[in-house]
């Protein structure tokens, strides 16, 4: 029976070793109880990037039962060894991926990822995007080998590719660029992270709109909002619809 609808459960910025324990017990519920399609996670899956953080975040992934695509965050990347940060910066990110993360296989949309992270860059600090010509090549490439599939293609990335609004300074380097050349190579919306409020958006750049949608947080470092995620439904006939779920306390 061919299904009607593909629901995403988009979160971010989950941030273990500050979780919001609460908070994730309620997702888990959400998840076991309404069994959605997929889990796109993007990004800072730990506060420091250690071991036993990374074991806790694939316990808990493995736990959901539930196809789940990862997306890397600023925090993913070692603090305390800046050898390793410099050397093999996604080495420990690559066990929790093999180990949980699957490409996924949606009816009705296609998910490309895209890495918008860097070990280090010219500012302080380094928690902001920074696109790359060769990570931004390989999300088009991928864009441009489904170019003719009729679904809605998903780019999911941590770090928005445009500021809140065009008044504001884009704390992503290059991701004016990034935009308008996902946008131009049939993107239909970018899932994001990392400012840890929610919001869902239609942006231009260079006469080409795509969509922002930005999923909050399950950590405790809230700004300015309660933990929450992102339902994601993509219809047959190519609708993206997007519903807020705001954690309460007490559930």
């Amino acid at each position: 029976m061919t299904r009607t609808a593909n629901r995403i459960f988009h979160v971010s910025d989950v941030h273990f070793g500050v979780e919001h324990r609460d908070a994730m017990a309620w997702f888990e519920e959400a998840v076991h109880s309404e069994r959605p399609d997929a889990i796109v996670c993007t990004g800072d899956l730990t506060q420091r990037a250690t071991r036993a953080q990374y074991r806790a975040a694939q316990d808990w992934f493995a736990s959901l039962e539930t196809p789940v695509m990862l997306q890397p965050g600023n925090h993913d990347m070692p603090y305390y060894n800046l050898w390793e940060r410099f050397r093999r910066p996604y080495a420990r990110y690559e066990v929790l991926e093999a180990a949980v993360g699957v490409e996924l296989s949606l009816d009705h949309a296609l998910v490309v990822p895209f890495d918008t992270n860097v070990p280090a860059q010219l500012r302080w600090p380094w928690s902001d995007g920074v696109v790359t010509r060769r990570k931004l090549d390989a999300a088009l490439a991928a864009l441009t080998a489904v170019q003719d599939d009729p679904r809605p293609k998903l780019v999911a990335c941590h770090h928005p590719l445009l500021p809140a609004d065009d008044n504001r300074k884009n704390p992503t380097i290059r991701g004016d660029m990034a935009f308008a050349e996902l946008a131009a190579a049939g993107a239909s919306a970018v899932l994001s992270g990392h400012v840890h409020l929610p919001f869902d958006m239609e942006r231009s750049r260079a006469n080409h709109a795509m969509r922002m949608i930005g999923a909050g947080t399950l950590s405790t470092r809230l700004r300015g909002a309660g933990p929450s995620f992102n339902e994601v439904t993509i219809t047959a006939d190519h609708r993206i619809e997007v519903t807020r779920r705001d954690f309460a306390s007490g559930g």
